[in-house]
């Protein structure tokens, strides 16, 4: 696959249909991190209402594809704005913290803004596995997942304590290690596979594989 750049459109990867790709900035604040959970307020407030109405078109999509197997154009084109937006919100905040540029209020691609993420369009989806990938195939992700993000026995998730300690070092040196953020990136390009696979806009199952870095694998 040829080289990309972050001013070109992102489409299938060689990882599947979902690309999700994040650029570490080289100079970031001391201490911003510190305030950015009152900065994404108004996204959080947004998002909400978006997420109530990403949820109903998933369930009117759940029944198009159903008789259809088909995935209406508008209704996916939306709903990978959410998830795009919501990824450049985590990206700016407690996902990642990797970026101080202040994310756009958009459903757009955005190829400027240092988070990506973009899912390539199926031209057709399985009647049969509308009915169980979105519960049962996504059993085994949905373990990992959990404690990528939230950890068990109610403690921190994997993701949580990386980008914390990753917070610690910028506060008292101004880097953020690079490795952390491979990781954390790594963490985060499972995670929204999952959603996709779940929301049901691929029938690609998931990799168990974790993928880290800013690009997608087979993109330089």
């Amino acid at each position: 696959m040829s080289a990309t750049t972050p001013n070109e459109p992102l489409t299938a990867s060689a990882a599947g249909p979902v690309r999700v790709e994040g650029d570490l900035q080289s100079e970031l604040s001391r201490w911003l991190w510190l305030v950015k959970w009152l900065l994404l307020v108004p996204h959080i407030v947004v998002l909400v209402f978006l997420w109530i109405a990403f949820v109903l078109v998933s369930v009117a999509a759940f029944f198009a594809i159903l008789f259809t197997e088909r995935y209406p154009r508008r209704m996916f084109d939306f709903n990978v704005g959410v998830l795009r937006w919501t990824w450049r919100v985590l990206f700016y905040g407690y996902d990642a913290l990797a970026t101080d540029r202040y994310p756009p209020f958009s459903l757009g691609a955005e190829p400027d803004y240092p988070a990506r993420l973009d899912i390539a369009y199926p031209e057709r989806l399985s009647r049969g596995l509308v009915l169980v990938k979105w519960w049962l195939l996504a059993i085994p992700h949905y373990l990992v997942v959990v404690a990528f993000t939230y950890g068990y026995w109610r403690g921190p998730g994997l993701l949580t304590c990386l980008v914390l300690i990753a917070a610690v070092a910028l506060l008292f040196t101004g880097r953020y290690p690079r490795g952390l953020f491979d990781f954390a990136m790594g963490l985060n390009r499972w995670t929204w596979r999952v959603v996709a696979y779940a929301a049901l806009m691929t029938d690609a199952y998931p990799p168990f594989r974790l993928d880290q870095g800013s690009r997608e694998p087979g993109t330089a």
